[in-house]
């Protein structure tokens, strides 16, 4: 009876996972580009017009006659352009694009980023606080897939393996 080599067998598993985590940090073509490193919390009156890639989690979509506006709480941006996800928060953006975007689509917590120009400020109603968003002329409006989680179970291999 022939047994296969384990060594080889588990190099092409391992390969194959790489392989497959590898397709995951490539940033989707229309993301790519040259940025400034300006981020939300940070963007002032004299940093209108620059080029920015943001991204974070959706806190309200209001679509308008003419365009939509999408307000996020940004986080940074993993190697891909993905918000790299959990608590940590850089401020809250505005961004907005001409057309319609469907609010039951780019929903509550959805992740997203965008690239565009910061074009200035808006005001905004926080609880009783009022806060000043920067806002981006997007260029791109990018909705990144739903995040799910995996329970991943350990099974004892068998000694023919």
């Amino acid at each position: 009876m022939h047994r296969p080599n384990r060594s080889l067998a588990c190099a092409t598993v391992l390969a194959v996972a790489v392989s497959g985590l590898a397709g995951c940090v490539s940033t989707p073509q229309p993301l790519r580009g040259e940025w400034s490193a300006l981020q939300p919390h940070a963007a002032v009156d004299t940093d209108l017009g620059q080029r920015v890639r943001w991204g974070g989690r959706v806190v309200e979509v209001r679509p308008g006659a003419e365009a939509t506006c999408f307000d996020l709480i940004a986080q940074p941006l993993a190697a891909n352009a993905a918000p790299a996800g959990g608590d940590l928060s850089l401020g809250r953006f505005r961004a907005c694009r001409a057309g319609f975007y469907d609010p039951a689509l780019f929903a509550p917590n959805r992740e997203m980023t965008f690239t565009g120009r910061l074009a200035g400020f808006d005001t905004a109603r926080i609880g009783e606080r009022e806060v000043r968003l920067p806002r981006l002329d997007a260029e791109v409006v990018f909705l990144w897939p739903q995040r799910r989680e995996v329970d991943v179970v350990v099974v004892e291999r068998s000694p023919w393996w």
